[in-house]
C-alpha cells in the first residue's frame, strides 16, 4: 500500500491521538483486573494485533545485539511506565505519573547530545529542559511550583509510581538514542510486544495478586479497546515515519502530554486544578523547545513513540 507525505503524515497524528487515551484505558483495566493481569492482558491483545499486522520477517537477519539489548530495554520501560499508571492509588495521581513519564523527550535530547558530544545542538536545549522540568515538578507539587518540600511530601505517600515513570523516562531515552544503529534497518516493535507479554505473566503468576475478579462485558470491551488501540498507534505510527513527514509528527507529538491530560481526566473523572494544565503546558513546551535546540539527531531518536 503506497501512501503520499501528506495523508502517511496524518495517520501517523491518528498515532498521537490514539496513544492519548492510553493513560485512561490502562488505569480502567487495571481498576477491574489489577495491575500486573491487566497489563499482561493488555500486551497480549496488542502483541497479537501486531503479529496479524506487523509480522516480523527474516528473523534470521536481525542482529542478535540489537535483539537482546533493544529488547531489555523496550520491555523495562513498558513495564516502567505500566506499572506506574497501574500501582498509583488513585485517578489523579495516575495522571500525574504520566506527566513524569513525558520527560522522555527531554531524555532523549539529552541522550543524543551526550552520544553526538554535543554536536547538532543550539541555545534552545538549555531553557527546553529547564522548562520540562519545572512543569513535571509543578504537576506533582499540589501547585507550589519550585517547593521541594511541597514535592516530596506529595510523591511520599506512594513513591514508587513516580519512580516508575521517571525510570521508565530515562529508559526510553537510551532506548530511543542507541537502539537505531543496533537494528540496522530491523524492526523488532512485534516481538518486543510479545517479550512485554510474557514478562508480565511470568511477573503476575510470581507476584501478582490473585484476586477473584467478576468481569462485566463494559470491562472486557475497555481491555480489547486498550490493546487495539496500542496496536494501531504503533501501526499508524510507523506509516507515518517511513513514508510521512517526521519534522511534523516529531512537533505533533508534544500535544500528547495536553491530550492525554485531557482525556484522562475526562474518562477518570479525575478533578484537576488549574495549576496542573499550566504544568502540563510547560511540559510540553519543554519538550518542543528541547526538540528545537538539537536539529537532525533528535528526529531520528523520536523513532517508535510519542505515548
Amino acid at each position: 500500500m503506497s501512501f503520499s507525505i501528506r495523508n502517511a503524515t496524518l495517520v501517523g497524528m491518528v498515532a498521537i491521538i490514539l496513544w492519548s487515551s492510553m493513560v485512561a484505558l490502562v488505569r480502567s483495566t487495571t481498576e477491574a483486573f489489577g495491575p500486573t493481569q491487566a497489563a499482561a492482558l493488555i500486551y497480549t491483545i496488542a502483541a497479537a494485533g501486531l503479529w496479524i499486522i506487523r509480522r516480523p520477517r527474516g528473523l534470521r537477519r536481525f542482529p542478535v545485539r540489537y535483539l537482546l539489548i533493544g529488547g531489555l530495554l523496550f520491555i523495562s520501560y513498558e513495564i516502567c511506565l505500566t506499572l506506574a499508571v497501574g500501582l498509583a492509588s488513585d485517578a489523579t495521581q495516575a495522571i500525574e505519573v504520566s506527566v513524569v513519564n513525558y520527560l522522555w523527550p527531554t531524555s532523549v535530547v539529552l541522550f543524543s547530545l551526550h552520544a553526538n558530544r554535543g554536536r547538532d545542538a543550539n541555545w534552545l536545549v538549555v531553557p527546553g529542559v529547564l522548562i520540562a522540568t519545572i512543569g513535571v515538578t509543578w504537576a506533582v507539587s499540589g501547585g507550589k511550583i519550585l517547593d521541594p518540600g511541597a514535592v516530596a511530601s506529595h510523591v511520599s505517600d506512594n513513591p514508587v509510581p513516580y519512580l516508575l515513570a521517571f525510570t521508565g523516562a530515562v529508559v526510553w531515552g537510551i532506548y530511543s538514542v542507541h537502539t537505531p544503529r543496533m537494528a540496522a534497518g530491523h524492526d523488532g516493535i512485534t516481538l518486543f510486544f510479545t517479550g512485554v507479554a510474557l514478562s508480565y505473566w511470568g511477573i503476575h503468576l510470581v507476584h501478582g495478586i490473585h484476586q477473584q475478579v467478576t468481569v462485566t462485558a463494559g470491562q472486557i470491551l475497555v481491555l480489547i479497546a486498550a490493546g487495539s488501540v496500542m496496536a494501531s498507534g504503533y501501526a499508524c505510527w510507523n506509516i507515518g515515519i517511513l513514508h510521512g513527514n517526521v519534522t511534523a509528527l516529531a512537533v505533533g507529538s508534544y500535544a500528547t502530554p495536553v491530550l492525554s491530560a485531557m482525556f484522562s481526566a475526562v474518562v477518570l473523572r479525575a478533578d484537576l486544578p488549574g495549576s496542573f494544565w499550566w504544568a502540563v503546558g510547560f511540559v510540553a513546551l519543554g519538550s518542543a523547545l528541547s526538540w528545537l535546540g538539537t536539529r537532525s539527531s533528535s528526529v531520528r531518536a523520536i523513532g517508535h513513540r510519542t505515548h
